[in-house]
Order: C-alpha cells, then sequence, then structure tokens
C-alpha cells in the first residue's frame, strides 16, 4: 500500500462520502475507487462498507483506520524532519527535555554551537513520556533528567548540570504570594495538587505535607494542566524550579525542605562524537554564573 492509497483512505473516512473525498484529494472517484479497491485486495479485508446511499466503516477498517491514521501522522513528521536535515547539515543532535524551561539558555547554546560548527543540526525533543526509552535506544542523542531516573542505567554517562530546589507555585493575588519562604504550616488551608510528571525526591516532599498535614489533594497528569488548574484557583502545587518558564505569571516561592532534584545530562557511552561533547561544555559554560539553587 503506498502513501497515495493511505490519504484516499484517510480522507474517505473522514468525509463517510467517496465524491467528496475525491473532490478534496483533486482526483476523480473512479481513480479513488479504484485505489482502494487495491489496497482492500492487498489487505484481504474490506475497510469500507459501500451502498448507493451511504459509506460506512467495516470493523475491520475502524482498527486499521485507527492504526493507519498514527502512521501517517508519523510519516509526516519524519519526512518533515528530513527536510529540516537538508544538505546543508552533515549532523543532527538531538537532545530530550521535558520542558523548554528546563534548559532556558538552550537557544543561546544552540547559537553557539551553530558558530563552532554550523553543519551540526541541533533538535529539541521535548515531552515528559518514553523520553528515557527513546534516549536508550538511540532516538535521542542526549537527555535532560532527574538524576534518579538514570543512576541505575547501564551504558550511560552522566554529566551533573544543576540542583533544582522545590518551589510553592501559587496566583499572584493568593494569600502567600508575598511571603519569602513558604513553610509547611502555611499550606495547612490548602489543596494540593500532586502526581503527573513528579520526580522522586518531589513526591517525597509532597506526600509528607500530606502526611503532616492530612490537607486534601488531587492528581494533576502534567505541569501545563498544573499551572491551568492554579490559574482556576483550584489548588496550589509543590514543583521544581526547573519548571519556572520565567514570564512571571505566576509566583514562585522556595518551599522550606531540603531535598533538591539533582538535575544532569547524559549520553550513551559508546557514543564518542567530538560534537556531542563540544556541544555540552557549551550548556555547561552558559550556566557557570547561575545559582543552581534558583533554578
Amino acid at each position: 500500500m503506498n502513501t497515495s492509497q493511505i490519504e484516499i483512505i484517510l480522507k474517505v473516512s473522514e468525509t463517510l462520502n467517496f465524491t467528496k473525498a475525491s473532490e478534496i484529494l483533486h482526483i476523480s472517484q473512479p481513480s479513488l475507487t479504484y485505489q482502494i479497491k487495491m489496497a482492500e485486495s492487498e489487505l484481504r479485508f474490506k475497510i469500507f462498507d459501500r451502498t448507493q446511499k451511504s459509506v460506512s466503516i467495516t470493523p475491520a477498517g475502524k482498527r486499521f483506520i485507527e492504526s493507519l491514521r498514527k502512521l501517517d501522522q508519523d510519516y509526516k513528521t519524519a519526512v518533515e524532519m528530513a527536510q529540516n536535515y537538508s544538505e546543508k547539515y552533515s549532523e543532527d543532535i538531538v537532545i530530550s527535555l521535558p520542558y523548554r524551561s528546563a534548559i532556558h539558555k538552550l537557544p543561546d547554546a544552540i547559537k553557539e554551537m551553530s558558530k563552532i560548527n554550523e553543519s551540526v543540526l541541533i533538535t529539541p525533543h521535548f515531552g515528559w513520556r518514553d523520553r528515557i526509552n527513546s534516549f536508550i535506544n538511540g532516538t535521542d542523542d542526549i537527555i535532560f533528567e532527574d538524576y534518579e531516573n538514570l543512576k541505575n542505567i547501564k551504558g550511560i554517562k552522566i554529566i551533573p548540570f544543576y540542583e533544582s530546589r522545590i518551589y510553592f507555585i501559587c496566583k499572584k493575588n493568593h494569600p502567600l504570594a508575598n511571603k519569602k519562604l513558604i513553610h509547611m504550616d502555611d499550606l495547612k488551608k490548602e489543596t494540593l495538587m500532586v502526581g503527573g510528571g513528579s520526580q522522586y525526591l518531589l513526591k517525597v516532599v509532597q506526600q509528607r505535607v500530606l502526611d503532616t498535614l492530612h490537607i486534601p489533594f488531587f492528581n494533576s497528569d502534567d505541569h501545563d494542566t498544573t499551572l491551568t488548574n492554579i490559574e482556576a484557583e483550584r489548588a496550589i502545587v509543590l514543583a521544581p524550579g526547573f519548571l519556572h518558564d520565567r514570564n512571571d505569571s505566576f509566583v514562585w516561592i522556595p518551599f522550606d525542605c531540603h531535598e533538591t532534584i539533582k538535575c544532569c545530562l547524559a549520553i550513551r557511552e559508546d557514543d564518542n562524537r567530538k560534537s556531542i561533547k563540544e556541544f555540552i561544555d557549551i550548556i555547561l559554560k552558559l550556566y557557570e554564573t547561575e545559582n543552581p539553587l534558583t533554578l
């Protein structure tokens, strides 16, 4: 099955109308019908049931189309990434991190790298989930991660980066917004958001607060959801400083605890490329003057 057939099948599944799909795709209806029949013959099952009045998707077709949509998106992403690579670049370094704020000087690092070797493309990969697997499997070349999540993984080299303290986050009009340091007792009347992508030591602090104060809590799936809930005044949150986006939308106040998140960079032991070392050295140098506990 070719990419044209994939596009045709997906468009018919969206419109449930052969005529409309052919018009959108700028092909004749007989050609569209023929391509679907060819695909069904190759697959050995029917994707669509067609009568004179309607088009419906077969049970097998529904399951197939679910996977096909993901395949189509992955294909388009792969093409776009390859187009970015082009003839200008001889090498691509993919750096994985949860949010841009984790390495807020990343744009500066990319700019400096282009001065040293403009043939090296630096590609950020953002996301909470499956980043470690993606790194271990070789899709990503460098990863920013909590040391606790990497310390037992074999075959990697860990580079200490900085320690990130834990902060209390609230809206600017919150009663605690003007405090310089938040203590445990300050949270007695609050609802605490937990879960999501919380690091191990952050979970330790969250649990200590809950065990001590017995305050209400609920789970937030990710940091964006957390910030939305803060804005909606549903709850407050404790979070590592590396998530601070520096746009002053919320108040970030240090929380009184001894735990800090040990943030690091890591590469695979067998990756000895000079460009990898150069890029990591650039990042580390840019952060030399930062106070690590304010990150």
